[in-house]
């Protein structure tokens, strides 16, 4: 049975990561608000008072799988962005990061998709408005340039297209198991055919 003394060691990095995992699942599934630390404690196999011993509160954790998942969707982003591709080959490089993020952080995107709104209103999550603020600004960018190259069409809709985009790309986390039939390039390539393609037979 798990002791909750705390032991002279620093926590696992290893072990931590584990419970992160599991909170996420936890937060996904049953919602931020309905989910207790004992219930998380009770998934990753802990006493409520051990998990303490890790993280001091469940708003930690949060805090935690929310910030890991955006900086590692924003260095994969950068890497992009600092590529300076051509706009359509700029969408098409955004769309693939953002299914491999999907891929190694479902939880977390499931998570950020139903809490961000009532979060980001907290100072502790500022940085979710300035992620999404951000966010916005890169894909209408890529837009707006495809429209002046002559890469995408002159009577797009710039901020309809944007939505479209995000709502379609992100929406895939609530259906999408990592290690389905389908790698998440397989996935973003079938998109993104869909998206500058269309899906009817050219007349």
């Amino acid at each position: 049975m798990p002791s909750t003394q705390r032991s002279s060691q620093s926590p696992s990095p290893a072990r931590r990561r584990e419970i992160l995992e599991t909170a996420a699942r936890v937060f996904a599934e049953q919602g931020y608000n309905a989910t207790t630390v004992r219930k998380i404690a009770d998934e990753a196999g802990l006493l409520a008072g051990s998990l303490y011993y890790h993280f001091d509160s469940k708003e930690s954790m949060l805090e935690e799988i929310l910030s890991g998942f955006l900086d590692e969707l924003w260095a994969g982003y950068d890497e992009v962005l600092a590529a300076q591709l051509d706009p359509k080959d700029t969408l098409a490089a955004l769309v693939t990061e953002s299914f491999r993020e999907i891929d190694r952080h479902r939880d977390a995107v499931a998570i950020y998709q139903k809490e961000a709104r009532q979060l980001a209103v907290q100072p502790r999550f500022a940085f979710l408005a300035e992620s999404q603020r951000r966010f916005e600004q890169v894909w209408l960018e890529t837009l707006e340039r495809g429209v002046s190259a002559h890469a995408f069409r002159a009577d797009l809709d710039l901020r309809l297209a944007y939505r479209f985009l995000r709502d379609t790309v992100w929406v895939a986390a609530s259906w999408y198991r990592p290690g389905g039939g389908h790698s998440p390039e397989q996935i973003a390539r079938q998109y993104l055919s869909m998206v500058l393609d269309g899906i009817a037979v050219p007349g």
